[in-house]
């Protein structure tokens, strides 16, 4: 797993020496170097990175960075300590203080590879998982558990694989909005299915692998399809 870097220093020889010492890292890659801030942020707004350093003294560079919607890890670099607690306020990753030796970079960029790795993680985790209120709590479920999808009025009913089906306050439509379009259909205005879970599809109903059968009508028909 490799991180795409970006250094902003008004200082060459600042960013000479990030740039060899990425050199020597196996799990980073230097996309760019830059000595101006707007157009540094220019590129971030552009291109995909995730580990910025970033010299914390160039003027506007945390407004600009503030600016930032999909802000990557960032590692503050400056010659001086007062700013320390401006760049942790920012959400810094870390502060390295110049000149900087390299294990003390090494160092701060393995304290970065883990936290993007944890990221990358939870990220891919969130994406198999649904999260909702029931019997006054938040309930996580994952979505291979579901096995199917029921309206009732004001609520939904999930019905789960091996354990007891979850009520929760939320209509149908709401629950499609969070799920992934090409794992659930939508087979009837009452009912919503995961594809997995379909064993197969007759006139007007649809079999689950249960053998439960749940009734197919209207335009829904056509997204089994």
């Amino acid at each position: 797993m490799q991180m795409k870097c970006v250094a902003i220093d008004n200082e060459p020889w600042a960013l000479e020496l990030i740039k060899k010492y990425v050199s020597k890292i196996p799990f980073l890659e230097l996309l760019q170097t830059s000595a101006d801030p707007v157009e540094a942020i220019e590129y971030l707004q552009n291109n995909q990175v995730d580990l910025l350093f970033v010299d914390v003294n160039i003027p506007k560079a945390i407004e600009l960075l503030g600016s930032l919607i999909n802000k990557p890890i960032t590692i503050f670099v400056s010659a001086y300590k007062k700013y320390a607690l401006e760049g942790f306020d920012f959400g810094a990753l870390d502060y390295l203080l110049k000149p900087v030796d390299f294990e003390r970079f090494s160092v701060a960029t393995k304290r970065a590879i883990e936290l993007f790795k944890y990221k990358q993680y939870a990220k891919h985790d969130d994406e198999d998982c649904l999260f909702v209120r029931a019997a006054h709590k938040t309930i996580r479920i994952q979505l291979n558990e579901i096995e199917y999808i029921e309206a009732m009025v004001d609520y939904i009913r999930l019905h789960l694989v091996n354990e007891k089906p979850i009520l929760t306050l939320m209509s149908l439509k709401s629950i499609m909005e969070k799920l992934p379009a090409d794992k659930f259909r939508r087979i009837h205005r009452s009912y919503v299915v995961p594809v997995s879970q379909i064993r197969e599809v007759q006139n007007k109903k649809v079999i689950l692998f249960s053998s439960i059968e749940l009734p197919v009508s209207g335009n829904w028909r056509l997204l089994i399809g």
